[in-house]
């Protein structure tokens, strides 16, 4: 699928500046293997709008709630799973850390001037206070899911559509898993049209899979 592609792409080609290498290489390799919903979603999301903006800007953008999702998402990996107490000296533990720390940051620096950035900021802060809870379950995919269709809709200059949070519930308990490459419903990019009340724009075939070809 032409959106996970890219979407993929551009959030690796965000961390390349990152150093040392190896934290680098690090990142990419998660990158390279995670599941890119949140990435495919945001750049749904603007098709189903203007085809004016431009595709760096729509790249950049899904770049961003990328990298959210994958750091947060290892956070909370880390968190569960507490791989301290089976490593002598935390190595890897460490670079995973400072990896989660790093894709949030950068992630941030790439909606900081858009009108998703509040929303990214919410993202974070409900993701702080859903750890301390017991039923957090799915909560991180409602809110970058919700995210993402806020980062690509208003890429256009719109408002935040309506009925985004809802339908971001919708689509999380839609999509099973969320950490490995999943379809999505084949109806996502008439419910993306719907919620911004446009109709889709379908210029290629329509999309039903947030798979890599």
């Amino acid at each position: 699928m032409e959106e996970a592609v890219r979407a993929r792409g551009s959030a690796r080609e965000a961390i390349e500046d990152i150093t040392p290498a190896r934290l680098r290489e690090y990142i990419d390799g998660l990158l390279e293997s995670s599941g890119i919903i949140p990435g495919v979603l945001t750049l749904l999301s603007v098709r189903t709008g203007d085809d004016d903006v431009s595709a760096s800007e729509i790249e950049r953008r899904a770049a961003g709630v990328q990298l959210i999702y994958e750091g947060l998402r290892l956070t909370r990996t880390l968190a569960h799973d507490e791989p301290w107490n089976a490593e002598s000296s935390h190595t890897e533990s460490n670079i995973a850390v400072l990896a989660a720390d790093v894709m949030v940051s950068r992630g941030f620096s790439l909606l900081a001037r858009t009108e998703a950035a509040e929303t990214a900021v919410r993202t974070v802060k409900s993701f702080g206070r859903d750890q301390t809870t017991e039923n957090s379950d799915g909560a991180l995919e409602i809110d970058v899911f919700e995210l993402a269709i806020v980062a690509g809709t208003t890429a256009t200059g719109d408002d935040r559509p309506t009925g985004t949070r809802r339908y971001a519930e919708q689509l999380a308990a839609t999509v099973a898993e969320h950490e490995s490459s999943s379809n999505l419903p084949d109806d996502t990019v008439d419910r993306l049209a719907k919620l911004s009340r446009r109709r889709p724009n379908h210029i290629d075939e329509p999309p039903s899979s947030a798979t890599d070809p």
